[in-house]
């Protein structure tokens, strides 16, 4: 079904990859994310529609995130590159239209912006009623629930009504459920047509059926509720309390936790947050001094997945971040986690064995260091050392005292000691 839905969206936004091309700016109009008037013509007059269809299914594939829009200029976004190999990314373009429901059918211009605010924000336990009915619903009863939602919000925010030509409570005066009116007609005919607006854009984007005063969820609108409850569920059982830390302060909190333990943690601090936001707090954790945490963001950024793709593709060329970013592309490409290294230099490589090292050390005990020896592709310790010095690593000298002072062996210890004393000095 989320094919279906999308292969509209999916066609337009194939059709401007051909045929508009990487650094071509003729995609939109004044930086506004919408199609240009000779774009559109060309596009109908290609695809065979009309302007206004391919106007409606460019705005839906930019929803969705089949194209990336940047000021003037359109390019494809990861999921129209993953449709063909990964269902995931058709489902979770879906759910980013889903999500941008209240975007895909123009607002009712004569409603207030605060009622219009008020709807969207009522409306997910609208939908939820409708996903827990599991069948056609009367749109008045649904009329009822919104408007017993919409007063609750009025209520949270203190917002007490009163008659014309009257005084209103003064500040200091506390509010009881006697302060606040009943919700009265004016009010249905107020949230009314806001709620056909509400439930048209909700059809438009296959969330729902709606007609004959009845609306229904369709199986993937009921899929995606249940979706959206699920993550709710997820980000309140955080097993270890994190969800509001940031990045660096959830990654520190897992440090000490099982693998398995820290995936559920990290899920459910991604699950209160957007994509974007989340990954970007990650990477920036990744870019700090602390090589724990630079392992830890890349195991965060392996469960968000796909989505993840673009901006880990962007920080290969950063030199602190490349050998997890190369073994995080690997593994999402399929190549199995054991082989992943392969994809790595030897100086790539021996950069890492060096952060990791400095990760041991900072937060590990002597003996894994001494183990962490084992690791290294070189075969013996004298070309490690010749490798781990020409490799460049801030850390490195730190590195090599702590494995000094750890290793039993004291002709070894000796000659990591020395070492360390020529990376420090920068002798041969």
């Amino acid at each position: 079904m989320a094919r279906s839905g999308l292969a509209a969206a999916a066609r337009v936004a194939r059709w401007a990859d051909n045929a508009l091309g990487p650094g071509r700016d003729a995609a939109t109009t004044e930086g506004k994310a919408t199609l240009s008037d000779a774009t559109a013509r060309r596009a109908a007059a290609d695809l065979g529609l009309t302007v206004d269809r391919i106007r409606a299914d460019w705005d839906t594939a930019r929803l969705a995130g089949l194209v990336e829009v940047h000021g003037d200029s359109a390019r494809p976004g990861w999921r129209l590159r993953a449709w063909n190999r990964d269902d995931s990314a058709v489902l979770r373009g879906w759910v980013a239209l889903f999500d941008a429901w209240s975007l895909a059918s123009p607002e009712p211009e004569d409603q207030e912006p605060g009622a219009v605010a008020e709807v969207v924000s009522a409306m997910p336990q609208v939908l939820s009623f409708l996903q827990l009915s599991a069948g056609p619903v009367p749109v008045e009863q649904l009329l009822d629930l919104l408007r017993q939602r919409v007063t609750e919000l009025r209520t949270e925010r203190c917002e007490v009504p009163y008659s014309a030509g009257s005084e209103p409570a003064t500040p200091l005066a506390p509010v009881t459920s006697a302060d606040v009116e009943p919700a009265e007609p004016a009010q249905d005919a107020e949230l009314a047509p806001l709620l056909d607006w509400a439930l048209h854009a909700l059809a438009s984007v296959g969330a729902l059926t709606y007609g004959d005063a009845h609306a229904t969820l369709t199986p993937l609108g009921s899929w995606a509720v249940w979706v959206k409850l699920e993550q709710i569920c997820v980000a309140a059982q955080s097993p270890a309390g994190n969800i509001e830390q940031s990045a660096e302060a959830m990654l520190r909190g897992c440090a000490q936790l099982r693998p398995n333990a820290a995936r559920s943690e990290y899920r459910a601090w991604l699950a209160a947050r957007t994509v974007g936001s989340a990954v970007s707090e990650l990477l920036l954790a990744a870019r700090g001094d602390d090589a724990l945490l630079r392992g830890l963001a890349f195991e965060a950024l392996r469960v968000v997945g796909a989505p993840a793709e673009p901006d880990v593709r962007a920080v290969v060329d950063e030199p602190a971040l490349r050998p997890y970013a190369l073994l995080w592309l690997a593994e999402h490409d399929g190549v199995d986690p054991e082989d992943a290294h392969e994809v790595l230099t030897r100086q790539e490589a021996t950069w890492l064995w060096v952060d990791t090292a400095a990760a041991v050390a900072d937060h590990g005990e002597a003996p894994m260091l001494v183990r962490h020896l084992e690791s290294a592709l070189q075969p013996t310790v004298p070309a490690l050392l010749t490798e781990v010095r020409a490799v460049g690593h801030p850390r490195t000298v730190q590195v090599l005292v702590a494995l000094a002072a750890a290793h039993p062996d004291p002709a070894l210890a000796k000659a990591v000691r020395r070492a360390a004393f020529q990376v420090h000095t920068g002798g041969s």
